[in-house]
């Protein structure tokens, strides 16, 4: 037995399932159960772990009437994306909607929208129910949610990292900003999506740690028997710069403890 990571269709996220002795590789196609149903899912690595009983097993290797199934939903999906965004011009909703998806066995079919207010949805899931003859499900999304749908590059020149490899989003304060000393200014520490960045999480938890025993800026602090105040620091050099008498000193945190 072996555990094996799959991405479902229409997901970023890798789901573990058993392997079911089924003798799986890499890039291989599989049906697999989820909390939407039965999906069509690709096989993208395999994982060390022996608690091979906390996970489902994958319910079979993808067959050829299964992929031509799974491509047939995909023409759907995008037959019901159009009506749907018809049905909300008609409705006079403020939303967008991102993409449709269709579980395997089509008894389910997920809107997912974005939207700057909370949406009376009702009528709508109403008529495409009718349209669509299936159980309708509309999700909102936030805008850090459709950057991952959609991608793009960040100021670093790479793609987004919640399009390549984050399969969830992390809280992000502005005092991570001040904790690394970047400027203040939303053009540059905010992403694409128009929130902060998800990489000022990255080097945070080290960056308060080597601020330990380095004094803010603007601090008044006693060197050597003179007091002054802190203009600058590097807390992962562990240094930091007091003026004093109209002199710039620059003083080691471990010197000053001594």
């Amino acid at each position: 037995m072996k555990v094996v990571g799959v991405k479902v269709n229409g997901s970023n996220k890798t789901v573990y399932y058993n392997d079911n002795d089924l003798n799986l590789k890499i890039n291989l196609t599989v049906i697999v159960n989820t909390d939407r149903g039965l999906q069509f899912g690709t096989v993208t690595e395999f994982l060390e772990d022996e608690n091979f009983d906390k996970y489902e097993d994958v319910i079979r290797i993808a067959s050829k009437k299964d992929y031509l199934q799974h491509l047939k939903n995909q023409e759907d999906e995008k037959k019901a994306l159009e009506k749907c965004k018809e049905l909300i011009v008609k409705n006079n909703l403020n939303m967008t909607v991102i993409d449709a998806s269709y579980n395997f066995d089509k008894s389910q079919l997920l809107f997912r929208f974005v939207s700057d207010e909370r949406v009376d949805f009702r009528q709508l899931a109403k008529e495409l129910g009718a349209k669509l003859r299936t159980r309708i499900e509309l999700r909102q999304i936030g805008v850090r949610d459709k950057a991952k749908e959609i991608g793009g590059l960040g100021p670093c020149g790479r793609f987004l990292c919640c399009n390549t490899f984050l399969t969830s989003f992390d809280t992000v304060s502005i005092s991570m900003a001040k904790n690394q000393g970047l400027a203040l200014n939303p053009t540059k520490i905010n992403g694409v999506c128009g929130r902060l960045l998800c990489c000022l999480n990255y080097e945070n938890d080290e960056y308060v740690e080597a601020k330990k025993g380095i004094p803010d800026v603007g601090k008044k602090v006693t060197i050597k028997g003179k007091e002054g105040k802190v203009i600058s620091s590097d807390p992962l050099q562990g240094k930091y710069k007091v003026l004093i008498d109209n002199e710039v000193i620059e003083v080691d945190k471990n010197d000053s403890k001594k």
